[in-house]
């Protein structure tokens, strides 16, 4: 059995199906229980809060392995007693999706929680492997009220580019690498296909929706008032930090996606075209 935290997300709920719909056990961990919880035949679902690792216990029993996925960058999680009440309960493989930017940007406060957990699963008992996405396509659903009302959408550093990755990639790396042998003890970095800028997602949105679509520049300072209406003000700025002076890392293609999956990754003009509908299309 594989236990999935996160599991109403944009990596998470894809991940609980693809498991699901390959025959695995599946049990489907959330910390809120307004938004509904993948339904599959085989998925069970559960209730817990990371922040008091405690509440994850029950799901554990019997499972094999653990995919980790944290809110808020990884804030008030308990590593290490994570880790132990994951060993206690006999799960052998644990998986966590960590942030490209622990390896780009150490020592950034921003994802200093991150770190913590990395270290922590690193020095578990169990077999562990991390993945490293960077930005995530789906990060345009923000974008959203914006097209919808105006048809204009309004965002900062519109002509620096970053290799986003769709989540769906993301999701259908990690069911590998839960499922498979071979991947413990590896970090994998986790990217889209090509470097695109807050511009050229618009123009594929516009291409995808069939709608008008107009760029406004923000200046870094309205970007950032308007984040930390929704995120923590470290967060908010190391984000800003990467969307506007990203470094060659984080600009480069990992090969990970396309070795692991047999395929290139998908470009945010496909998930654009997915997620057509959610703009009004």
């Amino acid at each position: 059995m594989i236990v999935i935290t996160g599991a109403t997300g944009n990596v998470g709920r894809p991940l609980v199906e693809l498991l699901a719909d390959a025959g695995h056990a599946v049990t489907a961990v959330s910390r809120a229980q307004s938004a509904p919880l993948p339904t599959r035949p085989g998925v069970v679902t559960a209730a817990a809060d990371l922040a008091d690792v405690a509440t994850l216990a029950p799901a554990l029993a019997g499972a094999d392995a653990l995919f980790l996925l944290v809110s808020g960058a990884g804030a008030h999680v308990d590593g290490p007693a994570l880790m132990k009440h994951a060993e206690a309960a006999g799960v052998r493989r644990v998986v966590l999706q960590s942030s490209q930017a622990v390896g780009t940007r150490p020592g950034t406060p921003s994802h200093a929680p991150l770190v913590e957990l990395e270290d922590a699963v690193r020095g578990s008992a169990m077999e562990w492997t991390i993945l490293r996405p960077g930005g995530f396509a789906s990060n345009a659903l923000a974008w959203v009220p914006m097209v919808q009302e105006t048809n204009t959408v309004h965002a900062p550093f519109g002509d620096v580019a970053l290799p986003v990755v769709d989540p769906l990639d993301i999701a259908e790396v990690a069911a590998v690498v839960l499922t498979e042998d071979g991947h413990a003890g590896r970090t994998y970095e986790i990217t889209g296909p090509v470097a695109i800028t807050p511009r050229e997602q618009v123009a594929e949105i516009a291409a995808a929706t069939g709608r008008p679509l107009e760029f406004v520049e923000l200046t870094p300072e309205d970007a950032l008032r308007q984040m930390a209406t929704f995120m923590p003000s470290a967060v908010a700025e190391g984000t800003l930090a990467i969307l506007g002076n990203p470094t060659d890392a984080e600009q480069a293609i990992s090969p990970h996606v396309e070795e692991l999956l047999g395929r290139p990754a998908r470009g945010f003009g496909e998930w654009a075209e997915r997620f057509a509908a959610a703009y009004g299309a």
